[in-house]
């Protein structure tokens, strides 16, 4: 039986708060510390590989899946427990959902938000119940938790959406959300 698995989507850039490189790494190592495996885009650059080596550091499993054409731009991270290559992105996203148990969105730019909607879009449809939480690091996903509100506002959501997902403001309270639900 594998280990309660969660998959991190988040930047391939550090970003310019050094907070974010401080969360991702403080994600990875206590993500280990719980025994639980990390699924992710398996890149050793930005916030993907702070979150990579810190739970490498620590001892925990990491699954990683990155298509063919990111293996150089992302520098695909090859020493992790499991590395898988795909040949398309969403092949790479489908891969990363069929093999956790739930979502955390950390930091990150469009990569982050197509992944992010995505779940969210298959959760409002129906087609999974898996966790899925916005890790909102000094308040980086504001913005975001406005855009849905607005999207219900205006009638182009049901009330729900906002049900779909859970903002954290920090590692220790991710944790203790992820332990309720492993």
């Amino acid at each position: 039986m594998r280990p309660y698995s969660v998959c991190v989507f988040c930047g391939s850039r550090q970003g310019v708060d050094p907070a974010f490189m401080a969360a991702a790494t403080e994600l990875g190592t206590a993500l280990a510390q719980a025994r639980m495996r990390l699924v992710y885009g398996a890149g050793d650059v930005g916030l993907m590989g702070a979150v990579a080596r810190a739970a490498q550091d620590a001892g925990g499993e990491t699954f990683g899946v990155i298509p063919g054409h990111l293996q150089d731009r992302e520098v695909g991270k090859t020493d992790l427990s499991t590395y898988i290559v795909t040949e398309t992105m969403h092949e790479r996203k489908k891969v990363m959902f069929m093999n956790c148990d739930a979502v955390v969105t950390l930091p990150g730019g469009a990569g982050s938000l197509d992944e992010f909607f995505e779940v969210l879009t298959w959760g409002q449809l129906g087609l999974h119940d898996k966790p899925i939480f916005a890790l909102n690091t000094n308040g980086y996903w504001d913005k975001l938790n406005q855009l849905v509100s607005h999207t219900i506002d205006q009638g182009f959501a049901d009330p729900s959406l906002a049900a779909l997902y859970s903002n954290v403001a920090d590692v220790p309270a991710l944790m203790a959300a992820l332990r309720e639900r492993s």
